[in-house]
Parts: C-alpha cells; sequence; structure tokens
C-alpha cells in the first residue's frame, strides 16, 4: 500500500537475531521492548522546556511506529510503556531489579543518557555498529565512570533535549571537573575554590541550573511496574501462527527464511552429503565428457546468465591451483568440471579410472568450450566473491569473466551492517540452507586434505551446491536492489570496481625483498642489544615477551608504583602503564617499549612482507575487500597493505621498501 516498512524490517531482523541468532550462551531469559507513552513526563513538571525543540519524527518514520509495535506482539514479546516516564527510565527499573536478582543485563541502544546504567554486570549493545559498550567504552566516551556520567551531562547540558547545563562547560572541562572534585554536589561546594575567575563565577551563578540539570538527566530506576513484574518478560518461544502472518503480510522473505530455518532444523551435513552423492540424485553431476561439457554449454546459452564457482588449492588467488569448476544455470540444478583431483574416495561414482587418476577433461579442451561463454556480452557470469574466481581463471588461462555480477556485493549494497555476506550465512539466512562445509568433504585440522585430493562425487556434492547457492541468491536478492533503489549504486558504482579491484591485485606491489631482509637483520640486531640492556637493568634474564614475567620485575622485584593488578592477578604491562612508567624517568620500561616496537614492526611488517612476496611474481599481492566495512570502503588484508607504517623513522624505512619498476613512479590516489 504505500507504507514505507524499511526502520520496521531492520528492527524486526534484529529483534530476530536477539532471540535465536545469537549463540546458546548469549540469548536473553529475558526480554522486553520499552517504548515512550508521549513526549510528557514528570521532567516537564520539573523543567517546562524540557525536549521543547526536538524535532518532529520523520514523515516516513511515524507510519512506522505501528508496525514496529506489531513486530514485537508477532515475537510474543512484551511491548512496554508508562504514563508519565521516558522509556529509559523503565530500562533503568528493570535493570535495578535484575541486579537485585544477579542477573546480567544487555541494553540493546546507543542511547548515551543509558551508559550511566553500564557496570560490571550490566552492558549495552549498540544494534547498528554491532559493539559492545562497557564501563571501558563509557569512560573513553565521557572521560568518567558510568556513575558520573550524569554529573557530567549536567554540566554540559544536552540541546537534544533541552537541559540547560552550566553555559561555557563543554564536554572535557565537565570530565576534567568531575574527575578532580568527585561529583557535582561536591564540585559547587567548592565552586569558590577554582582557580579560573570565568570557570568560578559561571558555576557559582549557574549552581541551580546544575542541579536542575542533574534531576532531568538522572534515571528514575523505581518506576511501578506492577503490570509487568520481571517475571512476566520471560523469553517465550516463537509462535509461527503469530509471527508468520506479519511477515507475509510486509514482505519480509529474507527474515521469513531464517525464521523457517530455525524452525526446520536442517538435517547433519554429513547426511545431506551422503544423499547429495548418490548415484540416484542427478541434481548435481560431475562432467568428465566432452558430450557432457557441449551440453552444459548450449544451456548456458539458452538461458543467458550462469552461475560459476572455482575451486582451488588455496584461499590466496595468486598462488591457487585451479582444481575444477562448478556452474549452475537453474536452482536446484549444477555441475562440477573437475580438471586437477589426484585421487580421493575409493569406488568413485559413474567414473572410471585411468591408473590412480580419476577421468576428467583435459583443461585445454574445458578452456576451449568456456571461453567463449566468459567472454561473451550476452551471457551474465554470476559469483559469489566473483573477484576470486576472476583472478583464478585469468591465472589458469582463462578468458576474464564478463560482464558479471556478484551476490556478495548485491548483499552488502542492500544490508551492510546487518549481517556477513559469506555464501553460508547468505544461504542460511535467505533460504533456510545449510551448505555442506568444507570440512564434511577435506576433513580437519592436520587430516585435512587439498581440495584435489578429495574424491570426484565428494567434491562434485561441495562444489555444485556452492554454484547453485549462488544462482539462487541471485535470483532472490537481486530484484530487491530495484524495489529498494540501490540499482543505480551496484551497478554505476559498486559492480565496476571488481575487475578494477581484480586487476590491482593480480598486477601486485613491487617489494625490495632484500631491503627489507637487511631492516628485519638490523631490527634483530638492536632487538638483541635492547634484551641485553633489559637484562642489565633486572639484574637477571627474563623472558621480556611475557608480560606475566615482566610485571613480576617492573612491580614485584623493582617495586615500581602505579602498577594495576588484571584479574587473574597478575599485573598489567600495557602500553599505557609502561609509557606512563617511562615518564616518570624508569629505564627499563623505556628499553622495553622500544623492544616491542621493534618486535612488532619486525614481526608484522620485514619478516612479513619479505615473506609474502610471491616467487612467480616477486611482487607482493595483497587481497581487497568490496564488502567488509560498513563505510564502503575497501579493507586490504594478506598483508594489510593500508596499515604501513609511515609516523615514525623506522616506519618510513618500511615504506621505502615499496619501489615502483624502473623507469616508473609509484602514484598515490584517493577517492
Amino acid at each position: 500500500d504505500g507504507t514505507p516498512v524499511n526502520a520496521v524490517f531492520g528492527f524486526t531482523s534484529m529483534l530476530f537475531k536477539l532471540l535465536k541468532d545469537l549463540k546458546e550462551e548469549e540469548r536473553p531469559t529475558h526480554l522486553a521492548v520499552i517504548f515512550d507513552y508521549s513526549r510528557i513526563t514528570f521532567r516537564q513538571d520539573l523543567y517546562e522546556q524540557y525536549k521543547a525543540q526536538r524535532p518532529e519524527a520523520p514523515e516516513d518514520l511515524v507510519p512506522q511506529f505501528p508496525l514496529i509495535r506489531k513486530a514485537v506482539e508477532a515475537f510474543s514479546v512484551p511491548a512496554i510503556e508508562k504514563e508519565g516516564f521516558e522509556a529509559d527510565d523503565i530500562i533503568a527499573t528493570y535493570v535495578r531489579e535484575a541486579l537485585e536478582r544477579g542477573f546480567d543485563v544487555t541494553i540493546v541502544s546507543s542511547d548515551k543518557d543509558l551508559m550511566q546504567l553500564v557496570g560490571p554486570h550490566v552492558r549495552m549493545l549498540d544494534p547498528i555498529r554491532n559493539r559492545i559498550i562497557g564501563p571501558k567504552e563509557v569512560e573513553e566516551r565521557f572521560g568518567v565512570p558510568p556513575e558520573k556520567v550524569a554529573d557530567v551531562l549536567a554540566l554540559m547540558g544536552d540541546a537534544s533535549d533541552n537541559v540547560p547545563g552550566v553555559p561555557g562547560i563543554g564536554p572535557k572541562t565537565a570530565a576534567e571537573l568531575i574527575r578532580q572534585y568527585g561529583d557535582l554536589e561536591n564540585l559547587l561546594a567548592h565552586a569558590e575554590e577554582i582557580p579560573q575567575p570565568k570557570r568560578r563565577q559561571t558555576l557559582i551563578e549557574n549552581a541551580d541550573k546544575a542541579r536542575l540539570s542533574k534531576k532531568l538527566v538522572t534515571l528514575d530506576d523505581h518506576v511501578p511496574l506492577d503490570d509487568w513484574p520481571l517475571d512476566s518478560l520471560k523469553v517465550k518461544d516463537i509462535d509461527p501462527d503469530r509471527l508468520l502472518p506479519f511477515l507475509d503480510e510486509n514482505e519480509f522473505r529474507s527474515i521469513r527464511a531464517r525464521v523457517m530455518s530455525y524452525l526446520n532444523a536442517e538435517r547433519p551435513a554429513q547426511e545431506r552429503l551422503k544423499d547429495a552423492i548418490t548415484v540416484s540424485d542427478s541434481r548435481y553431476e560431475a562432467v568428465t565428457t566432452e558430450e557432457q561439457l557441449a551440453g552444459w554449454v548450449a544451456r548456458i546459452r539458452a538461458k543467458g546468465l550462469v552461475a560459476i564457482d572455482t575451486e582451488t588449492t588455496s584461499l590466496d588467488a595468486m598462488r591457487a591451483r585451479l582444481v575444477g569448476i562448478a556452474l549452475s544455470v537453474e536452482p536446484g540444478h549444477a555441475c562440477y568440471i573437475p580438471l586437477a583431483h589426484d585421487g580421493g574416495a575409493e569406488g568413485e561414482l559413474a567414473l572410471e579410472r585411468a591408473g590412480e587418476r580419476p577421468v576428467q577433461l583435459d583443461v585445454e579442451k574445458v578452456r576451449a568450450a568456456l571461453d567463449p561463454i566468459l567472454a561473451d556480452p550476452a551471457v551474465l557470469k554470476i559469483g559469489q566473491n566473483i573477484k576470486y574466481d576472476i583472478n583464478v581463471l585469468v591465472r589458469a588461462g582463462f578468458s576474464e569473466p564478463a560482464p558479471i555480477d556478484d551476490t556478495m556485493l548485491v548483499s552488502y549494497v542492500l544490508d551492510a551492517g546487518l549481517h556477513g555476506h559469506g555464501l553460508d550465512e547468505l544461504a542460511r539466512l535467505h533460504l533456510g540452507i545449510t551448505p555442506v562445509a568444507y570440512k564434511d568433504v577435506a576433513g580437519r585440522g592436520k587430516k585435512q586434505k587439498a581440495f584435489s585430493e578429495v574424491g570426484i562425487s565428494e567434491a562434485t556434492a561441495y562444489a555444485a551446491e556452492d554454484a547453485d547457492l549462488t544462482l539462487r541468491l541471485h535470483h532472490l536478492l537481486r530484484p530487491r536492489l530495484v524495489g529498494e533503489h540501490l540499482l543505480a549504486l551496484y551497478e554505476t558504482i559498486e559492480r565496476p570496481l571488481v575487475p578494477v579491484v581484480a586487476e590491482m591485485e593480480r598486477i601486485g606491489v613491487l617489494v625490495d625483498a632484500e631491503a627489507l631482509r637487511r631492516l628485519s637483520q638490523e631490527f634483530a640486531r638492536e632487538m638483541a642489544r635492547l634484551e641485553e640492556k633489559i637484562h642489565e637493568l633486572a639484574g637477571h634474564p627474563f623472558n621480556i615477551a611475557s608480560p606475566k614475567q615482566l610485571g613480576e620485575v617492573l612491580f614485584t622485584e623493582m617495586g615500581l608504583q602505579g602498577g594495576k593488578k588484571l584479574k587473574g592477578g597478575g599485573w598489567s604491562t600495557s602500553a599505557e602503564v609502561l609509557e606512563r612508567l617511562a615518564g616518570e624517568g624508569h629505564e627499563l620500561p623505556a628499553r622495553v617499549l622500544e623492544w616491542r616496537q621493534l618486535q612488532k614492526l619486525k614481526g608484522t611488517y620485514t619478516d612479513a612482507l619479505a615473506e609474502a612476496v610471491n616467487p612467480e611474481t616477486g611482487r607482493v599481492h595483497t587481497s581487497f575487500s568490496l564488502a567488509a566495512t560498513s563505510t564502503g570502503r575497501l579493507a586490504s588484508s594478506d598483508p594489510n597493505l593500508q596499515n604501513i607504517p609511515v609516523r615514525t623513522e623506522l616506519g618510513r624505512r618500511i615504506r621505502a621498501a615499496f619501489i615502483a619498476p624502473e623507469g616508473c613512479r609509484l602514484l598515490s590516489a584517493d577517492y
């Protein structure tokens, strides 16, 4: 009917995740969703202008509020509100009651006003950034522990809620004053002692405003909630008869798939694997003859699209050897073309062996058959993280696939921060399918074998399923780009970047490996010299890399002051602690800081970068992820070339090892 539902979708997805997607030990036992009854609360009686300047909710959000309440009801979760009180007060009341009964509490919110409730057994979960906010994070934000947050807010005020605060007192000054005087009342009692004349006068003149502001920002944790006692908030099982109609009515298909997946628990992977490789199962086939291959090429041309997945010997596309190619042109039907299997399970189904090597097509014949498809502008090539497949195929002598679609990237454009975008997670979320795991076909741990050693029947079940699921996800997710007005973003910005980044990865970056080795040796010599000096200062040898032994030396043997004990009983030897001790003139911690810096530079950069040089190209080939950050930026890994140090002289020497070929220059560009 045209009613926007984007906020309802996000809320519903988050609520289901809290109820069922979390690990067993993280799932709540009690849960409620708290709403504001209205803007009018007891705080307007204290200060008429409280929240008077708050703008109206966005037009497209207002009609979604009733639907969000319906979503809560559909999950059989209590929706609670109380006239005269804000939602934050109700939350504070439940937190107090829960703590009195020995519960651990998680508040799902990023609201700064609720941070005054955080403590050893109370944490906040920011659902947008998916991060935990504990006492440490609160102190990092406000400069004071959670129990002092209300004092800081009272001084600095809050423009969004029209809390007056003290004029001219900002967040830093407020935190500094509360740290110095302990709390607001003590500060106001000693306001005349403040050395800065203007600050002193302001505090004296605005003491009443500060006290009023403290009342406004302090949460009331004694809201009468007789209708909703804590025991009434126990989590109930999902009732499909309540939830599914709501999801269908709002066309939340992907959430419905997740719910169905939860309600209909999947069979064990080994059982499905056994079913997948039986002779009678013709959905997935191993292509080992030219006739089969020609048949699949004809199907691809008739459909005008193909999902493609490569199987290799490595996750590093620049070192991987192509073992086989999986293709799918319609949901439920896929094939696997083995190219470099060395053997595998006994009794290969429907295959004859030639000596110890299974019968499989010659790679040149496969290349000749598939190259025209890969290059055909009339055939769409679909992949899940297709950048990897592009690089594997190009390195193996195949044409670069074009045009392309990438289900991982489509999911990222649609739901960047909601969940991961790997095939397994997308299949579970949207299709209600738990894919066959790699360990189920290749083994695990020390017994895990390379994919080239996996039997072709098992390989077919695994690889063909990947291509099949990729195609299904394409059919499910791509139409959402149109419905959610994201097609232009995907087709003009995100997708065109894939072949560009793929080529960047293949080209790599030239490094002076010999210079890195020399630098590594220099670092090792300097570390040895520092180690000798540190042992001399300590009076005996010890393991500098051991925080426990270092803590004993600094605080037990040397008796340095200001050490912090950890939960396990040892001493903290964090950089912050060592820097403070070094700043007080203690030589040993200063030398340890130097040693640690060299250890990090050597292990993380000089040694690791030298090892990362590809022996075939003489270059470092990073992997750029297009779907890893919530900001849309690229992420670099294996190795991370976005994190090469530059601020110190030693860091700049490492950067100098990145060079251009003779006659060329390095260009740094940003967009």
